[in-house]
């Protein structure tokens, strides 16, 4: 809730009946954060965690760890069961964390840099997904999902590296986790902040630099770009944090479609053409109970205003390692699109590319063919 407030409150210029855009078609997108994000290391981990004196399993995220390739091929597997009014499968956007903590090296350099590893490297060391980066492939190939810039690191490096150097309980509690190759357990620790937004500094100072931000988001597209082939188009800040200085280095690197946190506000174009979305419904059935029916009158709240319904649903809710997530959140995915195709005939699944397009030009293209869809501001 204090998330959702905070995004309201200092990113919100637009509300659903003071501006943005209008769309004459029900649209919906999947959004979903923090995939190729490590965790905890599988059991191994998690017993070794244990035996050193954490009392885990007192949250969903103790139980996030890593996607497996069936995790992915099961999801892109029910992407393919379904379609639209157009024939078109849903298409779900992955925001991808670029690099993971090298746990060796950084243990072995403790005190001086964060020794990271690209994704396009693979995985640290003592992690092993087999065929994980084909599954990958194969959904983009296939289009059921459609990468995205989510960042370098999920933390911001600064408050751990500080943290590290003052010596104390947090950077003790850091090292242990390093050594069980578990980079964090956010809600343990939210001092660690995100990527591009400090914590412990004063609010005018949380927000990084603009030229510390330039170089992390430009090495994280660059990473991006070497393990998808081409620039990222569309992103979502580490914890929605992402302010003036962030959109600046996006849109330098090619990104045009900038994604915000929950909150019922219209898509809406910024001073540089950049649009912004915003997550209007939540579907985390890892996290908590999900009501179908009131979850489907939220989407008919969106397309009700003309606005799309945007679904949050993060990555950990596919996760199968530790706890079985991805069972219950493909049969309740599975569910919720079949719902959604018999009570909107006229349904559209469209992805962030998508939409910036029909923003744009009032069209898309799928399977082929123009698809008019229509977009007005209010």
């Amino acid at each position: 809730m204090i998330t959702r407030l905070w995004n309201i409150l200092e990113r919100a210029t637009h509300t659903a009946d003071e501006g943005g855009l209008r769309f004459q078609r029900p649209l919906l997108l999947l959004q979903s954060d923090d995939w190729g994000r490590v965790g905890v290391r599988d059991r191994e981990g998690w017993e070794q965690l244990r035996v050193g004196g954490l009392e885990l399993g007192q949250s969903p995220y103790d139980f996030y760890s890593l996607e497996t390739s069936e995790d992915v091929t099961a999801l892109g597997e029910l992407l393919k069961r379904h379609h639209d009014s157009v024939g078109r499968n849903p298409s779900i956007v992955m925001n991808f964390i670029m690099a993971n903590v090298d746990f060796e090296r950084a243990l072995a350099s403790w005190g001086n840099e964060i020794s990271l590893r690209p994704l396009g490297d693979g995985l640290p060391a003592a992690w092993g997904r087999p065929r994980l980066f084909e599954a990958y492939r194969q959904g983009v190939e296939e289009g059921v999902f459609l990468p995205a810039l989510h960042g370098l690191t999920h933390f911001c490096a600064r408050a751990v590296s500080r943290e590290i150097d003052s010596g104390g309980e947090r950077g003790e509690l850091l090292r242990k986790l390093w050594k069980a190759q578990t980079p964090y357990i956010y809600w343990r620790m939210p001092w660690i902040g995100y990527e591009y937004w400090d914590p412990e500094m004063e609010p005018e100072q949380r927000f990084l630099p603009l030229e510390e931000q330039r170089v992390t988001i430009q090495r994280a597209a660059e990473i991006y770009r070497r393990l998808f082939g081409e620039a990222p188009f569309s992103a979502c800040a580490p914890g929605y944090r992402a302010n003036f200085d962030t959109r600046a280095a996006w849109f330098a690197c090619g990104i045009r479609v900038a994604q915000n946190g929950p909150a019922r506000i219209a898509p809406h174009f910024d001073e540089r053409e950049m649009l912004h979305t915003f997550r209007t419904v939540e579907m985390e059935p890892a996290i908590g109970p999900i009501d179908l029916k009131k979850t489907l009158d939220e989407v008919e709240a969106c397309f009700k205003r003309g606005l799309p319904a945007i679904v949050s649903i993060h990555s950990v809710n596919f996760h199968s390692s530790i706890r079985d997530f991805r069972g219950p959140a493909i049969s309740l995915l599975d569910g919720f699109l079949a719902a959604v195709k018999r009570k909107w005939a006229d349904v559209l699944y469209v992805n962030d590319a998508d939409l910036y397009h029909i923003a744009s030009e009032g069209f898309y293209f799928a399977q082929g063919q123009k698809v008019l869809v229509g977009a007005a501001a209010a």
